[in-house]
Order: C-alpha cells, then structure tokens, then sequence
C-alpha cells in the first residue's frame, strides 16, 4: 500500500506543511516516551551483551556520537552503538569517491572499509540505532519520523527537501521500510517530504509494525 501511495506521489509538488494539530502532537509525543521508556527496560539486558561484544571486538568508545540536524534545523547529537573503528568520521572524506548512493546526498558504501566486525552485524539488525531511545526520552527525537541525517548530508540537501526539519525526526520512517539504502538519495528524501503531507497515528503504526520485518529481512542495510 504504501509503495503504491509513494508511486502516486512522486511527481507532485512537495512544498506544504505538517499535518500535525496541538493535540495529535501530544498524543505522538506521550506515545513516544512510554514505548521508549519500555523499551529500554526491556532491552537493558542486551544493552549490556552489545556493550561487551563491542568492547571486545575494537578498541575505542562503547557509543558513537554524531551531530545531526533536528527540528528547526537544530543541531544536536545522535547516539548509537559504534560499529565503525575509533576514528572513522576522519576516514570519511577519503572514501566519498566510492559512496554508492545516487545522487550523492547520502553517503553508504556496502562494504565500507570502517566497519569492525561485531558492528556489520550490529548494522545488519539495526541494533546499533538502539541508544536513540535516550534521544527520544530527551525531546530530541521521535519512535518515527524522517531520520536525522549528518551536516554533510543536509548541506548537500535539494531546498524542497528542508521541509524534513519541520518536525521530530525517528528512529524509523518510510525511507527504512522502503529499501533503506537500497534507495536514491531523492528516493529516500521524497519518502520523508511524504510522511510530513500525509502524517496520522495509523501510518505512524503502520511505519512500526513494516519495521520489525524489515530489520529481521535485513533489507538494504550497510
């Protein structure tokens, strides 16, 4: 259904606004901070495998921090489970030639030379997006949304595409459970401008359940 939505929507204008009123915002936000909060009740026992999988693995932090750009084009830092060796963000600017995204406002490489062992796993699952969760907890994410992409990126970013910092970026969104990086960097950002115009609660749960298999399927990511 929703790859259906997208092909109709493709060509349209994607100048517009968010569809959020005061009160459904309340309710995405409460929503937000309860399953976040479960959330890291129930995974903090994984919480401490990953840690020590990590620490074993490479040398460096357990968490990687990266500024990203947030709502109102605010800058603020994601946090994940690293999976990349200590000094890889240095690394990066020596690699752009190989970057595999089209369009190149994105940067992926499949097989990219950065990634330690334990975290090409980590990345297959997803599960080093889980520190996020302290994101949302802080009001400086949301469970969905466009995802909050790094100053390199939203530099390089077309001006119809800005209208993604109108609101909370996720931890999940349509770009995820539509191909992840196997999308075009316009394909990826014309997902999220979709989000935005055709915001409610049932296409943030639907966004949610289109998650799980996605993450086992392991589709698209690197």
């Amino acid at each position: 259904m929703l790859k259906r939505s997208y092909s109709t929507y493709k060509n349209k204008n994607t100048s517009f606004s968010p569809e959020l009123t005061i009160w459904t915002y309340l309710l995405k936000r409460t929503s937000d901070y309860l399953v976040a909060g479960i959330l890291l009740f129930i995974l903090c026992p994984f919480f401490l495998l990953i840690t020590v999988l990590i620490a074993l693995d490479s040398s460096g932090p357990i968490f990687f921090r990266q500024k990203r750009i947030g709502l109102g084009g605010k800058q603020f830092f994601v946090w994940k489970f690293r999976t990349m060796v200590e000094n890889a963000e240095n690394l990066q600017p020596t690699l752009e030639d190989n970057n595999e995204v089209d369009g190149g406002v994105l940067f992926k490489i499949k097989h990219d030379p950065r990634i330690t062992r334990i975290g090409k796993n980590l990345r297959h699952y997803s599960l080093d997006e889980f520190p996020q969760l302290f994101n949302v907890l802080l009001g400086q994410m949301s469970l969905i949304g466009p995802r909050p992409l790094p100053v390199r990126d939203v530099q390089r970013m077309p001006e119809q595409y800005q209208i993604r910092h109108s609101i909370l970026p996720g931890i999940t969104g349509l770009g995820q459970i539509n191909g992840r990086s196997n999308c075009s960097s316009e394909e990826y950002l014309k997902w999220d401008n979709y989000y935005i115009k055709h915001w409610s609660l049932l296409l943030d749960l639907k966004i949610l359940l289109k998650t799980i298999p996605s993450v086992l399927n392991k589709t698209g990511a690197f």
